[in-house]
């Protein structure tokens, strides 16, 4: 790859002589950089859409009439079917081949983004939203997939150190652009979040199709089944807690309907230990590593995305914080991220995931317990913005850590389907805050004698008061959740023998 000059060619073949000519099916040694950018430009679609759709919530509520739960619902529909399908699509990528299944993700999610972009409602919007959950778990472990299928061993990290500084860049850049557009053009701007998807979409796709050529695939059966239980056991359990406390007479409904879906997700992880090809291997909790290391996860990103959902809401309905100004509130997180993981990560392979990922979640307990107690000040520059930082700094030694504990925990052979199983509990992890999260503020809002509900566009002193009491308890609680994963860490992260 150093260009035609002649004098290369012996060096070249005396090379290929000592090292066997890496050959995945999927595309030729030229067209490896154009699928890295394929897998970049679609992993992009999934990180923006999640960071910005945080900031645009409020201005999506207001232009949609929309009610809490809702607003809720944008959120979570994408998360049911992204977090109930995730491990599903990494096996349907095995079984009718890898840029098949991406390339369809990248379409189904487009094509959805084009329909949430004109939706006229908030029931198609969310009807939509969820149909975008199914495109990105065909789309999101297909990204990886796709790199590791087009470069040898010894290219690989390279290039997914190259795929993972893309996606930290463009999630930290998200919120910034959406909450410029949103405060240049208003609130109706944030159909033009959705609509970005296209051009973004079409050039991966199009990379796709010029560059990639199908390569194996497996003959792996597909646990439908057990796609179906996950499916439905989430469905109740968040739509029984997306609104329970605050719907009148249908409060008790919703509180059964949530215990159902514990029923159903309970006869899920019993239908696991019974199919031949479970999503969820079980076997793989029978080591006490990976079991703390995805019990922490859960903890951890339940308070984190209770965070990216509930503040945006808190600054800018109630404080008159601009969408561009709120934005900046989460910058840090992804600044701090994709300048430290790397050192961070080479201090865990020395020393061990244990201590890095102990200290960070225990920083990310301290800055959420200071956001909690700074809230009546309402200081947006001065205590918001520092506290996010600190938290910021704090995930920053959880991420690679993380990663590597959970990767040292299985077999090599296993590796592949610990990290699925752990991204899976993550987003599980997020649907799940986002419907507790919302009940507690909406309960405690309205025990404070707030005038309209958690999160919407009111003025007056008592709805910034509630607004503020519904968000210190669901900060209290992150900050408690935060350090349990500290308590975890340090717990069940001990080596092994």
């Amino acid at each position: 790859m150093t260009g035609p000059d002649t004098a290369d060619r012996p060096d070249r073949a005396s090379v290929s002589a000592r090292r066997p000519v890496f050959d995945s099916g999927l595309c030729t040694e030229r067209a490896r950089p154009y699928l890295l950018v394929a897998a970049i430009l679609a992993s992009a679609l999934g990180f923006i859409d999640g960071s910005v759709v945080a900031i645009a919530l409020p201005a999506m509520r207001e232009t949609l009439s929309a009610t809490l739960g809702q607003a809720q619902w944008m959120a979570n529909a994408y998360l049911l079917t992204l977090s109930s399908l995730i491990l599903v699509g990494g096996a349907l990528g095995d079984r009718f081949g890898v840029a098949r299944v991406f390339g369809a993700g990248i379409a189904l999610f487009v094509a959805a983004s084009m329909v949430c972009a004109a939706a006229p409602t908030a029931g198609l919007l969310i009807a939509a939203r969820a149909v975008q959950g199914i495109g990105a778990a065909l789309m999101v472990p297909g990204s990886l997939a796709l790199i590791s299928r087009a470069y040898p061993r010894e290219e690989r990290g390279a290039a997914i150190g190259t795929w993972a500084a893309a996606s930290a860049l463009t999630t930290a850049l998200g919120p910034v652009v959406g909450g410029a557009v949103l405060s240049a053009f208003g609130d109706t701007a944030w159909r033009w979040i959705f609509a970005v998807n296209l051009p973004l979409g079409g050039i991966a796709l199009w990379l796709l199709w010029r560059h990639a050529q199908e390569g194996r695939t497996e003959d792996r059966p597909i646990d439908l089944v057990g796609a179906g239980l996950a499916t439905l056991g989430l469905l109740l359990l968040a739509w029984g807690l997306s609104g329970a406390e605050h719907e009148g007479g249908t409060g008790g409904i919703r509180w059964g309907l949530a215990a159902a879906g514990l029923v159903v997700f309970a006869i899920f992880i019993a239908a696991q230990a019974r199919v031949t090809a479970p999503m969820v291997p079980l076997g793989l909790f029978r080591s006490p590593v990976f079991a703390a290391a995805n019990l922490l996860s859960f903890f951890l990103y339940f308070a984190l995305t209770a965070m990216l959902f509930y503040l945006p809401m808190t600054l800018i309905a109630a404080w008159g914080v601009s969408p561009l100004a709120a934005s900046a509130a989460f910058a840090p997180l992804s600044v701090f991220i994709s300048a430290l993981s790397p050192r961070v990560g080479r201090l865990a392979d020395r020393i061990g995931p244990r201590a890095p990922i102990a200290g960070g979640s225990a920083l990310v307990a301290l800055a959420y317990g200071l956001l909690a107690a700074s809230v009546p000040l309402q200081s947006y520059w001065f205590a918001v913005v520092p506290a996010m930082a600190l938290a910021g700094l704090g995930m920053a030694f959880v991420v690679a850590p993380l990663s590597t504990a959970v990767m040292g925990a299985v077999d090599d052979a296993q590796s592949g389907t610990a990290s699925g199983v752990n991204n899976a509990v993550t987003r599980v992890a997020g649907l799940i805050a986002v419907a507790v999260a919302g009940a507690l503020a909406g309960a405690v809002y309205a025990a404070s004698g707030g005038p309209a509900s958690f999160g919407a566009a009111a003025d007056g002193a008592a709805h910034r008061a509630a607004t503020d009491a519904g968000f210190i308890a669901v900060a209290w609680t992150c900050a408690a959740l935060s350090a349990l994963s500290a308590g975890v860490a340090w717990a069940g992260l001990r080596p092994r023998p």
